[in-house]
Parts: C-alpha cells; structure tokens; sequence
C-alpha cells in the first residue's frame, strides 16, 4: 500500500472507555469527539455471524455467561452490552460486524476490523471476517477495511479470503522473525504495544515498506513521542484528551 489513505488517531473500540466498547453507542460517541477512524474486535457467532467483543467469553461486558461464540446470533443480539458500564448504556446490544460496517459507510469513517477468534477458530474466523467486511464495505470512494489480529492463522485467512483487504499484523511483543511474519502474511503494517516502538523498530518497518501504527496510547508523553519517532497511527481510549484534528 504506497499511500496510506487511514487518519493518524483511531478510537479504540468505539470511545475507549468513555461508552460499553465495541457497541454502536461507543461508536457514536467516539465520532462526537471527532474521530473519523475506529477499532473494533470481531468474532463469529455459533451461526457464523461476525460480532463484535473483545473478550473470549460474556460476562465482564455483557449480561450473559459462558463463551460467545457457543451461542448463535439469535441469542447474542438479545443481550445486554451496555448495562455493566453505566445506568446510561442499560440495554445497549451487542452490536453485529455489518451494523458497525453500515454506521461507518453512512458517515464515511475508516474503520479497523481487529479479528479476535474464539481459540480454535482462529483461520475461520480470519476468512469469514474478511468476506463479510469485503461484501459489506461497497463504497469504492473510503478507504477499505484494515484488517488486524494478533494471531497469524486469522490473518492466514483473511489473506486467503480477500487478499485485496489490507491486513496488520499485532504484536505485545517482538519475538524473533516478528517482521518476516509480518511480511509473509502480506501485511502493510505492523501495530504494536506502543512502549515497543523505538527509532530502529521504526526505521525497520519503513524500510520494509509497511506502517507503523501503536495502541493503545493514553498518555500525551508517549503520543508526542510516538509522534516524534514518525510513527503512522495512534489507536487510543482517550478520545476526550486527544483531537484527531
């Protein structure tokens, strides 16, 4: 990807903290602060419907129990995503993959899909994930969905499912071969823990010709600095600190 068509500041999962992540309540709140980018975390239903939530599991943002994607979308869409954040959210649902991917279209925002298999869906996930997001997103004029995950066998599929969706690699760590993996799995870029990034992390991921994104960055110390190293995009919670402008 020659030109990187994303803005610099990405909210993370919808207002970081500010709303229940990861439902559409997140996201309009996040776009009333200004931002124009937002991450979200998907997975798939029991059906194979893609979702979004962060965790493997239900209970610490939602009113049900057990692992999500045991249950079918029937049951997921009838929870509640809003009520363990505050009184103002009770009864928020759980928000589907193609009303976050709609929302975005209407008011034209970039979005960054982070795919977050149930353990042992990971290449499923991954190939569902980027069909749905390449048949969904139809407006040829914004900029594609950018696909990330942490784990390499969903973006094995992502890429073998729709290689023309861009994909990133996510890492908390830099083990070795970290950026062969990445440019193996055709990514064009690679989004790290931000305390990861220094002036040589940088200069090799340029150098190899992809981006240099990093999350999640609350603090103005290591936004300057992140800044200051030329990296490409900053995903964070503070979307009340922070102006994308």
């Amino acid at each position: 990807m020659t030109d990187w068509p994303y803005p610099r500041w990405i909210a993370h999962r919808g207002a970081g903290k500010l709303a229940p992540e990861n439902t559409l309540a997140a996201f309009r709140l996040g776009a009333e602060h200004g931002f124009r980018m937002f991450e979200c975390d998907a997975k798939l239903s029991a059906d194979g419907v893609p979702f979004l939530l962060h965790d493997a599991t239900l209970e610490r943002t939602s009113n049900g129990r057990g692992v999500a994607g045991e249950l079918p979308w029937a049951a997921l869409s009838q929870l509640d995503g809003g009520g363990w954040h505050s009184r103002r959210y009770a009864g928020e649902p759980l928000a589907s993959l193609e009303g976050l991917i709609r929302f975005c279209q209407a008011n034209r925002h970039a979005l960054n899909i982070e795919i977050k298999p149930t353990p042992g869906t990971e290449r499923r996930t991954g190939e569902v994930v980027a069909n749905h997001a390449a048949r969904l997103w139809t407006d040829a004029t914004q900029p594609p969905p950018f696909l990330t995950s942490f784990a390499p066998d969903a973006l094995r599929g992502a890429l073998a499912a729709q290689p023309g969706l861009p994909r990133g690699l996510l890492l908390d760590t830099l083990p070795a071969g970290w950026l062969a993996t990445a440019l193996a799995l055709g990514c064009v870029a690679v989004v790290c823990n931000y305390a990861l990034w220094d002036a040589a992390t940088v200069a090799q991921v340029h150098a190899a010709g992809l981006r240099a994104l990093s999350y999640t960055v609350n603090d103005e110390w290591a936004a300057e600095r992140l800044l200051a190293l030329g990296t490409d995009g900053i995903i964070t919670d503070r979307v009340d600190r922070f102006s994308p402008a």
